[in-house]
């Protein structure tokens, strides 16, 4: 699998997945955290979420523009580990006082939300550089091979789709074991104090704290039914507003606790990375190269400098072309911490899993399934397959999640989020099993292996040399603007009359994209000359 592969890759990937662990950590509770905390509404903790995931990629933008003019990728990268170290501090400290006293919620909340920010920044100036730090073995690989002859050159080439993706099998390594750190955490805490686990308790806690008055019989007798269930030093007759200042409190501590675990990561991830970065590439002789490139290029003709001028112009339409549709992607795949997150939450058994745990199934099976996606590509059939064809088939299999939830959501007749916790909890429709959440996860799982990898590969290769910080930028901000967009999916999850309609919108999404990527793969594959033949 290695073989054949430039030698810093495997040290930038160790880097990147030591970075991914602590990011995961705090990324797979996020949303549901923001809701237990603070007892904002799923909708405001959809938008606060969005806004960290949008600024984490659009940060690594100015971050590229900072290496690029810098010319010091290594530094930055190194900068936004210790950055992102900070932020994880500030979050793993368990302010809860504002249960007491509820003017200071306002500022804990603006805290936390300070917190995420100075994470996004540090991400920023790590993310996208490491990977142009990637994708720069390979421009080297290929140069060296060049000297060799076109066969050479030819078998280099065919390395840096399967390199990227060797590069995502490590992230994803990190991301299996990090959803069952903060729940496992909050579990033993919450054992410690006699309590145990209930997705629906938190929500009751803070509206009887807010305006007990005001709870309808229905909420009462849930939040009743659920205390006595989850925390056995409560009794009947017992101080309910106590119990659930108790309750929440212990409930959120575990979580935050668990965010020091993120700290130790970033601190051995910049170990890694210091300890091999000289065998990664050399910003400085990359400058060099391209000074003597601008020489020879002023004795070029004006109809050679104009045909260079015009091949660039066409690679960045390609590259924003492909950006657009990746946009789409990326709001409806990482729904997984958003609307999916909590159907884990509403509709899953988590009698004996925690919603947020189910996380690990993504990179769970993107390890599993990338030895497949790799062999089928390199199989004689598979290497027919352009890196944008195989774009607009990921584009079909997240369709194709989203048609299985909206058809067994609708044979269930499943109503949307707030009115099925509004029920009563011994009248309910069913639960769903997990294996529900492993179909979907599947589908999304296979999309993004045709789709994530084979991106970052598809700007490296598509990328002018000059500036492919900026390029890897550009694909880490059409990821944010996803980011962004993936605030509706709460929206429609709640309030969407049936839950099946919630699902349907991101099936059409996800196939206008599809046919749209079909439409131009002839363009792409020319300007990219990416054409496979049989």
């Amino acid at each position: 699998m290695f073989k054949g592969h430039p030698k810093g890759l495997i040290a930038a990937a160790l880097s990147n997945m030591g970075e991914r662990f602590g990011y995961y950590i705090m990324n797979a509770v996020l949303l549901l955290f923001l809701c237990s905390k603070f007892g904002i509404a799923d909708e405001v903790a959809a938008i606060i979420y969005a806004v960290f995931y949008f600024a984490i990629y659009v940060l690594s933008l100015p971050g590229g523009i900072i290496a690029d003019r810098l010319q010091n990728y290594k530094g930055t990268i190194q900068a936004g580990l210790l950055t992102m170290a900070a932020g994880y501090v500030i979050l793993s400290i368990p302010l809860m006082g504002f249960l007491e006293n509820p003017a200071a919620k306002t500022g804990i909340l603006v805290l936390t939300c300070a917190a995420l920010l100075i994470i996004a920044f540090g991400n920023g100036l790590f993310k996208g550089n490491l990977q142009a730090l990637v994708g720069q073995m390979y421009d080297n690989l290929e140069a060296e091979a060049a000297k060799k002859g076109p066969e050479a050159l030819a078998e280099a080439k065919s390395k840096r789709d399967p390199g990227f993706q060797i590069f995502y099998v490590f992230i994803n390594i990190g991301g299996v074991l990090a959803p069952f750190v903060a729940p496992s955490l909050r579990q033993w805490w919450l054992g410690l104090k006699g309590m145990t686990y209930n997705a629906d308790l938190p929500a009751l806690c803070h509206q009887y704290i807010s305006a007990p008055a005001a709870m309808d019989p229905t909420a009462m007798a849930n939040l009743n039914t659920l205390m006595a269930q989850a925390n056995s030093n409560f009794t009947a007759g017992s101080d309910m507003l106590g119990a659930c200042m108790s309750y929440l409190e212990v409930f959120n501590t575990g979580v935050h606790y668990s965010f020091l675990a993120s700290v130790a990561a970033m601190l051995i991830s910049l170990v890694i990375f210091l300890c091999t970065k000289k065998g990664m590439p050399d910003p400085q002789k990359k400058v060099a190269a391209s000074v003597e490139d601008t020489t020879v290029n002023v004795e070029l003709s004006a109809a050679e400098r104009e045909a260079m001028a015009k091949d660039v112009k066409q690679r960045m339409a390609g590259l924003y072309a492909v950006l657009g549709i990746c946009v789409f992607f990326w709001m409806a795949f990482h729904q997984n911490g958003q609307s999916l997150s909590l159907f884990a939450r509403n509709f899953v058994n988590s009698e004996s899993v925690a919603p947020e745990v189910w996380q690990f199934l993504n990179p769970a099976l993107v390890i599993l399934l990338t030895p497949v996606i790799m062999w089928l590509f390199g199989t004689p059939w598979g290497r027919k397959f352009s890196t944008p064809r195989k774009i607009a088939l990921g584009m079909g299999f997240v369709a194709l999640a989203y048609l299985f939830l909206s058809v067994l959501c609708g044979i269930i007749g499943y109503p949307n989020g707030t009115d099925y916790l509004a029920q009563d909890v011994a009248t309910r429709l069913p639960k769903s099993g997990a294996w529900v959440l492993i179909v979907t996860y599947f589908f999304l799982t296979v999309a993004e292996l045709f789709i994530s990898p084979l991106g970052l590969s598809f700007v490296s290769k598509i990328a002018p040399k000059h500036i492919q910080g900026i390029c890897q930028g550009l694909w880490l901000s059409a990821t944010a603007i996803g980011n962004l967009l993936i605030m509706v999916g709460p929206f429609l999850f709640n309030r969407m009359p049936k839950l099946w309609m919630c699902w349907a919108v991101f099936l059409i999404i996800c196939l206008i994209a599809m046919i749209i990527m079909f439409g131009m793969l002839s363009w792409l594959e020319r300007i990219t000359a990416d054409k496979k033949e049989a």
